[in-house]
């Protein structure tokens, strides 16, 4: 799995749930107690902690084998997150067809493209 896959999925989704902090909503920024900003925060909040697995990316290649499965497990874990609340958007024109893969279907992808 390739960082950038995490960075465009982020960036799609935030796309996404920025305007909908916006007065216009009547949910006052996202940032009062009612229930449409606490589900803005706490969706926003998700999105946050799923992306930064990507560090983890970096130091899969020098850890070792029981790490490296944890690190797989994981950014699987999370690419799975990102790819559900992304796929709410699935008809946006923006939306990327990598957003609908599996974190195990990138990763023969990204290796057939290098070999």
């Amino acid at each position: 799995m390739d960082v950038q896959h995490f960075e465009r999925i982020t960036a799609f989704i935030e796309a996404r749930l920025t305007p909908l902090f916006d007065e216009a909503t009547g949910s006052e920024h996202g940032f009062s107690m009612d229930d449409t900003s606490r589900a803005l925060r706490a969706l926003r909040n998700s999105v946050l902690e799923a992306s930064a697995v990507k560090g983890l990316i970096e130091k899969r290649e020098s850890a070792e084998p029981a790490v490296r499965r944890v690190i797989d497990q994981s950014v699987e874990h999370h690419w799975d997150v990102l790819r559900g609340i992304a796929r709410q958007w699935e008809d946006h024109a923006d939306f990327r067809h990598e957003f609908k893969h599996h974190a195990w279907e990138l990763d023969h992808h990204h290796a057939a493209v290098r070999a």
